[in-house]
């Protein structure tokens, strides 16, 4: 992102910030796609995340690091939006785990992963974003969430095993 559009931004300068909505709509909103199922609560993280982007935009220390630094933000909204819903905590007894050997080394999978992830319940996905996607560790997983670490694991493996159950059950 251009330093000069996002100090802009901080001046609250509408144009500014409207150039960076534009820059940025697309990918945040594939973040919130990837936790929310629900257009309207995508939308509603998306416009909070945006609120929170341009007042908090001169919180900013480093300009280079303005999209993960909103892309954070809007998985922070995302989150905050499922505990609202209390979508994260789920009964995992009400399911078998198992260890999985399934791995995403797999590159060419990702768009089909991405679009499976939506038959994942709501906790389980958030996890399997925040770990395998987003690339946070189960401890601060687990802080996020107001979860244990053993939660964070089990979520991942059911979500790894659920996954690969749609892969073999779609052909992929």
């Amino acid at each position: 992102m251009e330093i000069e559009l996002l100090l802009e931004c901080q001046r609250n300068d509408r144009n500014a910030q409207r150039k960076v909505y534009e820059k940025m709509a697309g990918k945040l909103y594939s973040v919130c796609k990837r936790y929310l199922k629900n257009d309207e609560d995508i939308e509603e993280a998306l416009a909070d995340s945006f609120y929170k982007i341009f007042t908090k935009i001169h919180q900013l220390q480093n300009p280079d690091i303005f999209e993960a630094w909103a892309r954070k933000i809007a998985v922070n909204e995302c989150l905050q939006k499922l505990r609202t819903n209390k979508a994260l905590h789920i009964s995992l007894e009400e399911y078998h785990l198992e260890n999985s050997d399934f791995t995403l080394e797999n590159a060419s999978f990702e768009k089909d992963i991405l679009s499976l992830l939506n038959f994942l319940p709501e906790g389980c996905r958030a996890i399997f974003n925040l770990f395998a996607i987003e690339g946070y560790p189960h401890k601060e997983i687990a802080l996020m969430l107001s979860i244990s670490e053993g939660t964070s694991k089990s979520q991942l493996n059911f979500a790894r095993k659920k996954l690969q159950e749609l892969l073999v059950h779609q052909n992929i």
